[in-house]
C-alpha cells in the first residue's frame, strides 16, 4: 500500500513547485515539455531534472521522449502531493494516516486536523476504470477537451458542494471541511458500511433516515443522488444513525435522468432492507413519500 504520508514528507518546496509547473503544463499538453516545465517553474534545469528524477522514482510523475525531447506528466499520486500540501499550508490537516477504502473511482485515508479531530480526505480517481462510463452517464463530463483530472476536480468540487448544502438542510450526511483539485476533507464517521449487513436494533428506523434524507435533497436542494446502495450507506450501529456517502454523480431534479434514478435509488434501497431486515416497506410508498406526495 502506498503511504501517501510517508511521500510527502519526502517532498521540497522544490518539489512541488515542479509538479505545480506540469499540473499548469496540462492545460496545454498531455505530456508537458521540460522546457514547458522549466519556464512556469521559473527554476533552472538542473534543479528541475533533479527533482523530476526524484519524483520519478517516487511515482509521483511518468515521463516519454516525444521528437526527441523529454516530457511530463503527473500521475494521481502526484495530484494527490498537490491537494495534501494545500491542505497542510490551510490548517485543515495535520496528518494523514493509512488507506481506508477504495472504490471504483476513489480512494479514501484517514487523517488529522488541528486539535486532533479524526477526519477522511476521500482522493477522486475518475478515469482509472471508469472514464468513458463517465462521459456516458454525466452530463458535465460529455466535452471531450474534459481529462480524467479535470473529471476529477469537477467531481470533488460537487461532492463539497452537495454535502454541505445538505449538511445545512439536518440531513444524514458527513460534514464537509474542504476541498482542492480532487480531494475532499470529510469527518470521519465511526460506523459500519451497509453492505456488510450489521445487526441493527432498528432498521425500519434506519430506513426511514435514509429516506428523509433522499426525499431533503429532492424537495430542498433539488437533487437526486444517482446511485445510491448499500456500498455508500455508513450506519452508526449504536445510535441507528445512517450517513450517505458518495455524492459527485448527482443530478438536479429538472436532469431528464432525474425521475429514473431517483425511483431506481428508492426502490434499491428499499429493497434491501425487506430482504435483509425484513422492514416489509413498500418501494411505492417510499418512492411517494421522497417525492413529498405523502407524508
Amino acid at each position: 500500500m502506498v503511504k501517501i504520508g510517508l511521500i510527502y514528507k519526502q517532498l521540497t518546496k522544490r518539489d512541488l513547485k515542479v509538479l505545480e509547473a506540469i499540473e499548469k503544463g496540462h492545460s496545454k499538453y498531455e505530456y508537458v515539455p521540460l522546457e514547458i516545465i522549466e519556464k512556469y517553474s521559473k527554476l533552472p534545469e538542473q534543479h528541475v531534472l533533479l527533482s523530476l528524477s526524484k519524483m520519478h522514482r517516487l511515482k509521483l510523475v511518468k515521463r516519454k521522449m516525444i521528437s526527441g525531447y523529454k516530457a511530463f506528466r503527473l500521475t494521481y499520486l502526484g495530484l494527490d502531493m498537490l491537494a495534501l500540501d494545500y491542505f497542510v499550508r490551510k490548517d485543515i490537516v495535520e496528518a494523514i494516516g493509512d488507506r481506508i477504502g477504495v472504490g471504483k473511482e476513489s480512494e479514501l485515508y484517514k487523517a488529522l486536523a488541528p486539535g486532533g479531530k479524526k477526519v477522511a480526505i476521500k482522493f477522486l480517481r475518475i478515469g482509472r476504470t471508469s472514464f468513458r462510463k463517465t462521459r456516458i452517464v454525466r452530463t458535465w463530463a460529455q466535452d471531450p477537451r474534459i481529462d480524467w483530472f479535470k473529471q476529477s476536480k469537477i467531481a470533488a468540487e460537487r461532492e463539497f458542494k452537495a454535502l454541505k448544502e445538505l449538511y445545512q438542510i439536518g440531513t444524514y450526511v458527513p460534514y464537509v471541511l474542504a476541498y482542492n483539485r480532487h480531494a475532499v476533507v470529510i469527518e470521519y464517521i465511526e460506523g459500519v458500511e451497509l453492505y456488510r449487513k450489521p445487526e441493527l436494533d432498528k432498521p425500519e428506523e434506519v430506513l426511514w433516515k435514509i429516506l428523509d434524507t433522499l426525499r431533503k435533497a429532492y424537495l430542498e436542494v433539488g437533487v437526486v443522488h444517482g446511485d445510491l446502495s448499500e456500498y455508500n450507506v455508513i450506519v452508526n450501529v449504536d445510535t441507528n444513525t445512517p450517513y450517505i456517502i458518495d455524492w459527485p454523480q448527482y443530478v438536479y431534479k429538472d436532469d431528464p435522468s432525474a425521475e429514473q434514478l431517483l425511483k431506481r435509488d428508492v426502490e434499491y434501497i428499499v429493497r434491501f432492507f425487506n430482504k435483509n431486515y425484513k422492514v416489509g416497506i413498500s418501494p411505492d410508498k417510499a418512492l411517494k413519500y421522497v417525492r413529498g406526495e405523502n407524508e
